[in-house]
């Protein structure tokens, strides 16, 4: 998933930061509430947000109402040292999906993030069949006859984006993207690498990965 994380305090954005790249996510990190909200009008829509409430520039629960009232419903986890009742219904009222109050697990917050994905609504693929594959979104598991298929974290983050796209062209930077977070600054070789794995992968499931010079990357179901 791409996640964008707007959190004025750094060791806090950058840990989870750390924790969800490790799990295979790719993570904007900004600190400022102005800058969080330029970010999320000007940048394709991430999977997720996770929203400071007392941010300078732009404060949490305006930042997250305005972007409701442009159209945007990714979900939202709000963050707050502040645990009332009032302050939880403030920030669900805002626009927030969830509410999670400071200081937290790690532990606790991807529990949070998976339900939410959970709750994704039901034109997000969730479990839907692929070639001879399956896989669920909720759990980020591919699997064959009911066997799970493991792939490393970055080749799956790979597959998601891809199929995400499926039947269309999918260019390396977007990948990039999806993979490290916007404007990261990797080498195109990388990506490569990761969608040889991955083709190797797939190609025994009935799934093949095109490549279009200069264009980019296709998966589709195998014909045969």
């Amino acid at each position: 998933m791409r996640i964008v994380i707007i959190e004025d305090n750094q060791t806090l954005a950058e840990g989870m930061g750390h924790v969800l790249r490790d799990d295979g996510h790719s993570v904007d990190i900004l600190f400022d509430g102005q800058e969080g909200l330029d970010f999320l009008k000007t940048e394709d829509a991430p999977d997720l947000i996770i929203l400071d409430i007392n941010l300078p520039s732009v404060d949490g629960l305006s930042l997250i109402s305005t972007l409701r009232k442009g159209g945007l419903n990714t979900p939202c986890i709000c963050l707050s040292a502040l645990g009332e009742t009032d302050d939880r219904i403030a920030g669900l009222d805002a626009g927030g999906d969830d509410y999670l109050v400071k200081p937290f697990e790690m532990a606790e917050l991807k529990a949070r993030i998976r339900a939410l994905m959970r709750r994704r609504p039901s034109t997000a693929r969730q479990d839907e069949a692929f070639g001879r594959l399956n896989y669920d979104r909720a759990t980020r598991l591919l699997s064959h006859d009911g066997q799970p298929l493991a792939l490393p974290k970055k080749e799956l983050a790979t597959f998601e984006c891809l199929y995400d796209r499926v039947d269309q062209m999918v260019s390396k930077a977007t990948l990039a993207s999806h993979l490290y977070g916007t404007g990261a600054d990797v080498e195109e070789k990388v990506v490569e690498v990761y969608i040889s794995r991955l083709r190797k992968r797939l190609s025994a499931f009935g799934i093949e990965i095109h490549t279009a010079r200069g264009l980019g990357y296709m998966i589709k179901e195998s014909s045969s």
